[in-house]
C-alpha cells in the first residue's frame, strides 16, 4: 500500500467494501486502523454516495474534479469508473481532467466551477452559487459541498498512503 501497511487482520467491514475480483480502497484500509471511526465513516460514505439527492453523474463530476485538484490518482482511477457507470463518456472523463468549458450543459460547468472554487477558496463564488442554484434544491447545493470536501478528504488520505 505504500506507507501504511493493511490492518492485519483486515476488519470484516474492511473486506466488505472490496469489489468482488480486487481489493478493499486504500483509503478505506488505511482507515481501518482507527476502528472506532470506520463503521461511522461507512454509514457516512455510503449515504453520501448512495442516498444523497445530487444526480450520479453530477456527484462524480464532483468527485473526479475534486480527485484532479488534489492530484490523487487512486481516487481519480476509482471515480473514473463510478463515473462511466453513472453514464459519463470517457470523452467528458478527459474533460474533467483537462479543465475544458467546452461541451457542458451550464449546470455542470457551475459544478466543475464550484469544485475548483472550493478548492482554491474554500467557498464558492456568489456567481457560480447564482448559477448552481438555478437548476439545484437547496439540500442538493449542500450536498454538492459536501461531495467536494469528501472526496477532498479522500485524495489526501490516499495521497500520504501512496507516498513512498
Amino acid at each position: 500500500m505504500g506507507r501504511i501497511d493493511p490492518p492485519d487482520p483486515i476488519p470484516e467491514l474492511v473486506a466488505m467494501t472490496a469489489p468482488p475480483d480486487g481489493a478493499a480502497p486504500i483509503t478505506i484500509m488505511a482507515l481501518a486502523h482507527c476502528e472506532q471511526l470506520l463503521a461511522p465513516f461507512l454509514g457516512w460514505a455510503a449515504a453520501l454516495a448512495l442516498e444523497g439527492r445530487l444526480p450520479k453523474r453530477d456527484h462524480e463530476l464532483l468527485a473526479l474534479r475534486a480527485a484532479h485538484n488534489c492530484r490523487s490518482p487512486f481516487e481519480w482511477h476509482e471515480h473514473a469508473a463510478f463515473a462511466r457507470r453513472a453514464g459519463l463518456t470517457d470523452d467528458e472523463i478527459d474533460r474533467v481532467a483537462a479543465g475544458s468549458d467546452a461541451g457542458w450543459a451550464r449546470h455542470e460547468l457551475a459544478l466543475l466551477r464550484a469544485a475548483d472554487e472550493l478548492h482554491r477558496d474554500t467557498t464558492i463564488s456568489h456567481a457560480t452559487w447564482t448559477l448552481l442554484s438555478e437548476h439545484y434544491s437547496t439540500a442538493e447545493l449542500v450536498e454538492a459541498v459536501y461531495v467536494v470536501g469528501q472526496y477532498t478528504m479522500l485524495s489526501m488520505v490516499a495521497n500520504v498512503v501512496e507516498a513512498e
